[in-house]
């Protein structure tokens, strides 16, 4: 119902996660889920998990402002591109699906170094940095 799902947008507001993942059911063959009654029309899970995904992205965003001026060590995954800027992960980062950390500057950095940058920006899932010591 609305009401319950409002009770998880409330609980996601409450409980501020790090990192969540959201998706909108759809039927697959042979799952025992295609014979509950009540199924919501697509438009209603679309415009659910976009609600849901809104939530999460403010939170995402206040979680990772509060980064700004910290140093952080990172593992750097590519080497600076051509704007100079390499392409790292935290520890909190799991690589294809979380943030990244681009680290600004042109750094003398390749991949596989762990650096300790100091994080300058951030945006809804990422954060810009630093390098405060190269290897």
């Amino acid at each position: 119902t609305e009401e319950e799902f409002q009770y998880l947008l409330d609980f996601l507001k409450e409980a501020r996660l790090n990192r969540v993942g959201c998706f909108a059911y759809s039927p697959v063959e042979g799952a025992a889920a295609n014979d509950l009654p009540g199924a919501l029309p697509e438009s209603v899970r679309v415009e659910r998990r976009e609600r849901f995904m809104e939530v999460q992205s403010e939170i995402s965003k206040e979680l990772l402002r509060e980064k700004v001026g910290k140093t952080i060590k990172v593992l750097v995954d590519e080497a600076p591109d051509e704007d100079g800027i390499a392409t790292a992960r935290s520890s909190a980062d799991a690589p294809d699906i979380d943030g990244l950390v681009f680290i600004e500057g042109n750094p003398d950095v390749k991949p596989g170094d762990f650096v300790d940058v100091k994080v300058t920006d951030s945006s809804d899932y990422d954060l810009f940095a630093e390098v405060v010591k190269e290897p």
